[in-house]
């Protein structure tokens, strides 16, 4: 059967009745099921990765919550009927107030927020760095707000579930595009009142994900398997374009006020003296990660520099728009940004340039971030080294006087360059999550084959584990193969997610081949070094050794976690850092630099990258050819985010879309991703060389999030050109906001800069 979901066109009001009979009554429809016939079954119509506040089927009588929200399912004989079916159900709602809180700002102004989710982290005394006289040095204070818009995630496939019931309905087997098979299990299980062990979850591949199916893809799924379940008949659901970028959330809108100060010493330097930061996101309805995407922002807020005194707040808004998710850098690119955009205001009110503010003040490997993890601790440092290298490499303060020779003699033209660097955390910041397991099978021909937990979407972590495999055992890479992700040959796996697959599906791998590779030595040593593994394998398998293996990994228990609310022990060291007595929420960083330069058309507010050179610090990496492609696609995903992603609801400045709530931006016409004429003219990207990293499989790094910021380095090199172009044509050298994304609209509206995406 094919299926459709049978969705809320309002929000904010209560559903009054559901009449599915118009459907039912159109030929080809088998029937529509919603939450009475979840519950007929026996099923848990409740759903949500932390906070249970979500309906596989919204029930009559609970208010819709945000437009799009799942009320059934329509199962038919064609895809066109279910559509039509699902178009057909009769709902009735109550009368709405027309006070839905769609936008932070509206959040914050009826104080809409999910209490429990708010975290701070605080070192040094803020409010007396403000107070303080300057003591003959000159102490620049700013304040001010940056916004960054949402994002769709926009992957190639849509959100698709195959569920087939089996043994008379009491056994479920799941084909899900999901990053979750896990997750996927337990929900699904529960909707169908199934035990877990009798639901199995599979998954070939993706086609792409970018975090938007680790728990997104969870209600579509469940809403499948209650309909197989009740129809005994399998049943395919495959969402619409349209319908998926309306429903499933999306990357995070943030709001950041601030302020900050910097003391101009003796020596005319600018040395970072205090940020306090207050940071809002939009959460949508449902709290699903919001609070853990804000907990990575706030550990990235600080950027690459030393803030000496530093206060962050984190809280996330409860809107009416869809629940909002992961996205690759979960958070941690809006820290960034926003850390960006202040050094940029302090640099500006300091008169000192930029690139010196972010030099003078960049970490060194002795110093500690404001949650209290050393920068070196164990690990080089390399954001010093990689930032004079690139800047020597491309000439930057030649380049810089080339572009104000340009914009001197081109009136209509302005040029801009930025060049920035990136620190970004590797693990989970939830401890727990810090575990995976992986299967080994070696056959007797000398073919192995491998099960993890991890999915595959197109990053390559297949691959890599297949590399781990193969140098283990000294065969040949094709002698090893992974043939999907599934719930019943590797059990209780973690998502696909936190750019952490290489590092534990390849530990776990290793672990499980070495455990192999010891049974095999009598045997090695026995046939000779000049053996093949075929042969290994057999004499091993004829003496009944066992020739399979189950590995399992770990990170170390000091090396993730981290306790908001855990006090000072009175027996701390005195000399330890500030919060480091609360955990560490990372493994390691991934480190980069990167600069851009763009020219853009004052009049139209069109621009072109001209140029873009990024490296990236990968440990030694075990497929440089992956991580470059990676570094690519993520530098182009964050310059799209940050200069013409724009996610557009219905809200107070958007009064012509209805109804409030509604996603206007639901397909390429009217959401646009940076096409092949969008990709800088010259991209270069490079790997650092001669590095390592002890704390990671073959002494690689992760890779999958940590460029994304980067790619913002075209936003900052466009407001850098509209700053030139504002100094000559409207005379003005005061500092201006500039809000991500920086559009065509936005940036040509130079005197203005008001934001048109909803946040």
């Amino acid at each position: 059967l094919h299926a459709q979901l049978v969705l809320t066109t309002q929000c904010d009001v209560e559903m009054l009745s559901i009449d599915v009979t118009p459907a039912t009554s159109i030929p080809g429809v088998e029937a529509v099921y919603t939450y009475e016939d979840l519950e007929t079954i026996g099923g848990n119509n409740i759903l949500g990765p932390i906070t249970k506040d979500e309906f596989c089927f919204l029930p009559v009588g609970q208010k819709a919550v945000f437009v799009g929200q799942p009320i059934g399912i329509c199962v038919a004989e064609s895809l066109e009927i279910a559509e039509l079916g699902a178009k057909s159900v009769a709902v009735q709602y109550g009368e709405s107030n027309n006070d839905a809180v769609v936008t932070i700002d509206q959040a914050i102004k009826a104080n809409s927020f999910y209490n429990f989710a708010t975290e701070t982290i605080e070192r040094g005394s803020v409010d007396d760095a403000f107070a303080q006289a300057d003591n003959g040095d000159k102490l620049v204070t700013v304040s001010g707000t940056f916004r960054s818009g949402g994002q769709e995630h926009f992957y190639l496939e849509t959100n698709a579930t195959l569920a087939v019931p089996s043994e008379s309905a009491t056994n479920l087997t799941i084909y899900s595009s999901t990053q979750a098979p896990t997750k996927t299990q337990g929900y699904c299980a529960s909707a169908t009142n199934t035990p877990a062990s009798k639901v199995v979850v599979r998954m070939k591949r993706m086609g792409g994900g970018f975090c938007g199916k680790e728990t997104r893809s969870a209600f579509s799924a469940c809403a499948a398997a209650v309909a197989a379940k009740v129809s005994n008949r399998p049943v395919r659901l495959t969402l619409s374009r349209d319908v998926d970028m309306s429903i499933t959330g999306g990357r995070h809108a943030f709001t950041t006020t601030y302020r900050a100060a910097a003391r101009i010493d003796a020596d005319g330097k600018a040395r970072l003296e205090a940020l306090d930061v207050q940071l809002y996101n939009n959460g949508g309805s449902a709290f699903d990660l919001s609070g853990p995407v804000m907990c990575r922002a706030l550990f990235h807020i600080d950027g690459c520099y030393e803030w000496p005194h530093f206060r962050a707040i984190g809280r996330v808004c409860k809107t009416a728009q869809p629940p909002h998710t992961a996205f690759r850098g979960f958070g941690g690119p809006q820290g960034i940004a926003a850390c960006e955009h202040v050094m940029e205001h302090l640099a500006f009110a300091c008169n000192v340039p930029i690139d010196t503010l972010r030099r003078t003040n960049m970490y060194d490997a002795t110093q500690s971030t404001p949650f209290g993890t050393i920068l070196g601790n164990g690990l080089k440092w390399n954001v010093p080294k990689m930032w004079g290298d690139l800047q020597a490499e491309l000439n930057i303060i030649a380049r810089r006087q080339a572009i104000e020779k340009f914009n001197s003699a081109n009136k209509w033209k302005k040029r801009g360059l930025a060049f920035v660097p990136t620190k970004f955390g590797i693990a989970f910041t939830e401890k727990s999550m810090n575990q995976v397991g992986a299967l080994v099978h070696v056959y007797t021909d000398g073919t192995v084959l491998v099960s993890h937990g991890g999915t595959e979407m197109g990053q390559g972590l297949h691959t890599k584990v297949c590399q781990v495999a193969a140098q283990a055992f000294g065969i040949p890479l094709e002698d090893v193969y992974i043939n999907d992700t599934s719930t019943d040959k590797v059990a209780n796996t973690i998502p696909t997610a936190a750019s952490m697959s290489t590092d534990m599906y390849g530990m776990a791998t290793f672990d499980a081949c070495s455990q192999i590779i010891k049974r095999l030595e009598p045997y090695r040593e026995k046939l000779g070094k000049e053996a093949k593994f075929s042969a290994i394998a057999q004499a091993a398998h004829w003496d009944r050794v066992n020739l399979s293996a189950q590995g399992f990994f770990t990170l170390m228990d000091k090396r993730c976690g981290y306790d908001f609310k855990k006090d000072k022990p009175a027996d701390y060291p005195a000399d330890a850092p500030t919060n480091s007595w609360k955990g560490q929420p990372f493994n390691y960083f991934t480190q980069g630099v990167a600069g851009s330069e763009v020219e853009v058309d004052v009049l139209s507010g069109n621009h072109r990258v001209i140029a873009s050179d990024v490296v990236v610090d990968v440990g030694s990496s075990i497929n440089p050819v992956i991580d470059i492609g990676q570094i690519e696609g993520a530098f182009i995903q964050g310059m799209g985010w940050s200069t013409m992603e724009e996610v557009v609801f219905a809200d107070e400045d958007h009064t012509w879309i209805r109804p409030t709530g509604k996603v206007f931006t639901s397909g390429p016409g009217t959401y646009k991703i940076p096409a092949f004429n969008d990709v800088p003219e010259s991209f270069n990207v490079s790997l650092m060389k001669d590095v390592d990293n002890p704390f990671a499989v073959h002494s690689s790094k992760a890779i999958g999030e940590p460029p994304f910021f980067l790619g913002a380095t075209v936003f900052f090199a466009i407001k850098d050109a509209v700053m030139a172009a504002r100094a000559e044509n409207l005379k003005s050298n005061e500092y201006f906001d500039l809000d991500m994304p920086g559009t065509s609209e936005s940036e040509k509206t130079i005197d203005a800069f008001v934001p048109k995406g909803s946040y």
